[in-house]
């Protein structure tokens, strides 16, 4: 199972993977800026009976880490984040208070993820894959068995993530599309951190910014 919450005025997409045999899930991107939106994830948690296992992140831009605070402490868990967004994730209040952005909580990064080490919980497998370049130490998750991917902010629905960003590369980003997602399978489902899902086939037909790769 793979629920999606919109959260915070960025509208970023949160997910919630659930195992559907046993109940453990993980919590990818955890966005919920205000109160009432920590509560809508703890909510559909608490009603699906599930398990939390594990906190990840795709990457650590500040649309992406508002509640990591809350749901660490909500259920438990660690964080887990690719060390080469530390440098992101240590910048995020000062982000906030750019954008004039209040209530922000910080709290540490516990566990690093490394590209080619699976996350696992109950049945599930998650394949974690390197793709820098919207952030230097983003990755995405993989999971070949029900086909999809849940790819954070490198490649949308008939766009890719922006690269104007500190620590940013749009030739790493389109070498990370070309290399790590256009090598799936065209039928594999992108889950991306805002807009709705697409596919890997119609991205490589459609996008106007990958039609050279």
């Amino acid at each position: 199972m793979i629920k999606s919450f919109t959260f915070s005025p960025f509208q970023e997409n949160t997910y919630v993977v659930a195992d559907d045999t046993t109940g453990e899930a993980v919590i990818i991107d955890p966005g919920c800026y205000d109160q009432a939106e920590k509560e809508a994830l703890s909510e559909f948690i608490t009603d699906h009976k599930l398990s939390v296992k594990y906190l990840l992140l795709t990457h650590a831009h500040l649309d992406h880490v508002f509640g990591v605070a809350y749901v660490k402490r909500k259920f438990g868990v660690k964080a887990y984040l690719h060390p080469l967004d530390n440098v992101i994730y240590d910048d995020v209040p000062a982000r906030c208070a750019l954008y004039g952005l209040r209530g922000y909580e910080p709290s540490d990064i516990d566990e690093p993820l490394v590209a080619g080490e699976p996350i696992r919980f109950g049945n599930t497998v998650l394949d974690v894959i390197f793709v820098p370049g919207h952030a230097p130490g983003h990755v995405a998750f993989v999971n070949h068995a029900d086909r999809y991917v849940i790819g954070g902010d490198v490649l949308f629905n008939g766009s890719v993530g922006r690269t104007d960003f500190p620590f940013c590369s749009h030739e790493a980003l389109l070498n990370s599309i070309k290399t790590q997602f256009f090598t799936l399978p065209d039928d594999y489902v992108v889950y991306p951190g805002h807009m709705e899902p697409t596919t890997i086939g119609k991205e490589k037909k459609t996008n106007p910014y990958l039609q050279e790769l």
